[in-house]
């Protein structure tokens, strides 16, 4: 049953603990980059066997395979598809930026030009699960960014075949390539590359602990978008707002993993026990029961504060995942908000509209990094290089405060890189 606590009445420690069953999988993910890095595609197909119970003859989906997927996918769903990868797209066409340029004085023009990174990886878990929605989430603002060549790695079934659902979703997003293997072998591939997968310059998406470490390990060769940790929701709802509908939506996260944290914070006693009861009526209907059930018996809390401006304050240190804002007028609140990788608004927007539809990403930042990190986004997958030119007179003007600047630093031929210019 979901623990009830008094805010102010309890140790904060206790309130705003994050408790999960980690094992320390590290050697086990060094030895299979090694091991991938060594043998490269041999590796991949012996790891394949050995973990997803598959015999590869090839590592690359081929355009059949995607459009027998393709056409396998019911069409109402290929309907949602386009209609979701739409609303993402809509969405993460505003995040686009551009060069400038800067020349306001004589001589000078500074500027900053966008580029592109060239190569992406995109981790998408499958198997027994999958998860169509990263692919599109993952794979739209890659396209908007013009990355030059976009890249699945997921795992295959134990058939050898991918997920239909994961190839539609990719075809519908212009994937470019796609290839059959998961797990930290997978990164290590896209790190290195082998003979069938290629070397990439990023790697996001989300994945198991496996991949985590995987991705924190060859971080430095390749860029990551984050170390995601355990799925998290916290709901704001004040004593108006429907029990059944809370409970639903803390659920929403809790079934994803036995250490995702599902949160309630309330000004009314009533609607937290309110909760509690239909949390207790709704996990059993659940197909995921037994996650949900220790999840929330793990990792839930109610946390009963004396008013809202209270709880926006608990909802800031724990800078939660998702927010949902349960309340009425929710936008006189948004600029309390702080730290929230995602932001619901008001009693009918439920965190799942994010996860699949509304068109904001969902791959955002967890365990407490929204603090300093946000939601995957179109930034993620360009550079920024800066420019600088001066003409021989604008130099003129400006190369003693130069040498002036390096000097006090030490860096004396810093200093004299300019001065060299003017000297007799």
């Amino acid at each position: 049953m979901i623990k009830i606590y008094k805010y102010g009445e309890v140790d904060n420690g206790e309130i705003f603990s994050r408790m999960a069953d980690t094992v320390d999988v590290s050697d086990i993910v060094t030895d299979i980059i090694e091991n991938v890095k060594a043998k490269g595609d041999k590796a991949l197909f012996e790891y394949c066997e050995k973990f997803d119970k598959a015999v590869l003859t090839s590592l690359e989906v081929s355009d059949e395979e995607i459009e027998e997927a393709f056409n396998a996918v019911e069409p109402e769903f290929l309907r949602i598809l386009r209609t979701a990868e739409k609303n993402i797209r809509s969405f993460h066409e505003k995040q686009v930026k551009t060069s400038f340029i800067i020349n306001e004085k004589n001589g000078v023009v500074t500027g900053q030009k966008i580029t592109p990174i060239e190569k992406v990886g995109l981790y998408v878990p499958g198997g027994t699960a999958a998860y169509p929605s990263t692919v599109l989430m993952d794979s739209v603002p890659a396209k908007i960014a013009g990355c030059k060549e976009i890249c699945i790695v997921t795992p295959p079934s134990k058939d050898g075949k991918v997920n239909p659902v994961i190839l539609a979703a990719a075809k519908i997003a212009g994937v470019d390539r796609i290839f059959k293997v998961g797990g930290a072998q997978a990164v290590a591939a896209l790190a290195y590359g082998t003979e069938t997968v290629p070397k990439v310059d990023k790697i996001v998406g989300p994945g198991n602990a496996f991949v985590a470490e995987a991705k924190r390990q060859v971080f430095g060769m390749v860029s990551i978008d984050m170390i995601a940790g355990p799925s998290e929701i916290l709901v704001l709802a004040d004593g108006k707002s429907n029990p059944d509908f809370v409970a639903a939506d803390l659920l929403s996260q809790a079934e994803h993993d036995k250490n995702a944290s599902a949160v309630l914070v309330t000004n009314s006693m009533e609607l937290a026990e309110k909760v509690s009861d239909a949390l207790e009526r709704q996990i059993p209907q659940l197909e995921r029961a037994e996650i949900a059930r220790a999840s929330i018996d793990n990792n839930g809390k109610i946390i009963v504060a004396e008013n809202i401006t209270a709880g926006i304050e608990i909802a800031n240190e724990i800078a939660p995942e998702h927010l949902e804002l349960c309340l009425d007028n929710p936008f006189d609140y948004l600029d309390s908000i702080k730290h929230a990788g995602s932001i619901f608004m008001g009693r009918y927007c439920p965190e799942a509209l994010g996860d699949y539809y509304a068109g904001p990403n969902h791959t955002l930042p967890t365990s407490g990094t929204a603090r300093f990190s946000s939601a995957l986004g179109v930034d993620d997958f360009v550079k920024k290089s800066q420019f600088t030119y001066y003409t021989e007179n604008a130099l003129k003007e400006v190369y003693k405060d130069v040498a002036f600047f390096a000097n006090k630093e030490g860096l004396t031929a810093h200093g004299k890189s300019a001065t060299i210019r003017f000297e007799e």
